[in-house]
């Protein structure tokens, strides 16, 4: 069933991606376009990819708890659910509209699921001049350092096997979409040690996926620095890990950030850099 579903996705992504280049060479003549039609094959073709990144053929669960993303579904390569697939592609296309400079980056992928409909985005607008950054440690979460973060103190997530996804396996899954390309840039390794000497120069779009205190606030103290004013931060867990949600807290206060934090769903949020 497994390949029968990624060989009937990819006909049809074929079939879409032949429209959308036609509908490309019908326009400007440009190296890339950072804006496209709200309608027609792009628009298909990324409600196409939502429904796929977020189906699960193994498990069944009402259409409610897919789309807010309350499940850890068997084999979707998201689990973040189609709400917070709906903000992603609201903050990577409003900086694209805006012009925005910058990169797309999750710290975080599981299975790699929210990266892989960022560069789909940047298929459908022809843009070839930004990268997406795939970062993660690929073995799942570290242990909790109570000594340096009190936060983090008996969290279990590092036991969690069903969380560690290996550098292959979210490589083969951008293949399956056929979006493997230089554009796409994997960081592995715990956030600590990958994050500081990142080569990354700008950010428009920062989705923190890290559920801890730690790799929250790793992630904001090196990549924020880096996020164009105009750009966006995205926090998954905010809602439903207070360790997480204390940790933007603190970054902020400690930096006297004060844009208006607003809810995705039940545990998403985000802001727009202003300053």
């Amino acid at each position: 069933m497994e390949g029968t579903r990624h060989t009937r996705f990819g006909r049809m992504r074929r079939r879409l991606a032949s429209r959308v280049h036609r509908d490309r060479r019908l326009g400007e003549p440009h190296r890339h376009r950072e804006t496209a039609p709200p309608e027609g094959a792009g628009h298909l073709y990324l409600d196409l990819m939502k429904r796929c990144l977020t189906n699960s053929i193994y498990d069944t669960c009402d259409e409610q708890t897919r789309a807010e993303g309350c499940d850890w579904p068997r084999d979707a390569h998201t689990m973040i659910g189609l709400k917070r697939l709906d903000n992603l592609q609201f903050c990577v296309e409003d900086v694209l509209d805006r012009g925005i400079p910058g990169d797309f980056i999750e710290t975080g992928v599981w299975r790699g699921g929210a990266t892989i409909f960022m560069r789909a985005i940047l298929e459908v607008r022809g843009v070839n001049d930004r990268r997406v950054w795939v970062a993660d440690s690929f073995e799942g979460l570290p242990p909790p350092t109570p000594e340096a973060y009190p936060c983090d103190a008996g969290d279990v997530l590092h036991t969690y096997k069903q969380l560690a996804v290996s550098l292959e396996a979210v490589q083969s899954n951008f293949r399956r979409y056929g979006l493997l390309d230089d554009q796409v840039r994997f960081l592995k390794g715990w956030f600590r040690d990958s994050l500081p000497g990142a080569p990354i120069a700008r950010l428009a779009v920062i989705r923190l996926d890290g559920d801890m205190y730690e790799s929250t606030m790793d992630a904001l103290v090196n990549l924020y620095p880096k996020l164009t004013v105009g750009g966006y931060v995205i926090v998954d867990d905010y809602g439903c890990i207070p360790a997480c949600r204390q940790a933007v807290h603190d970054f902020r206060q400690a930096r006297g950030i004060a844009d208006e934090i607003r809810p995705i769903d039940w545990t998403g949020v985000y802001w727009r850099r202003s300053a």
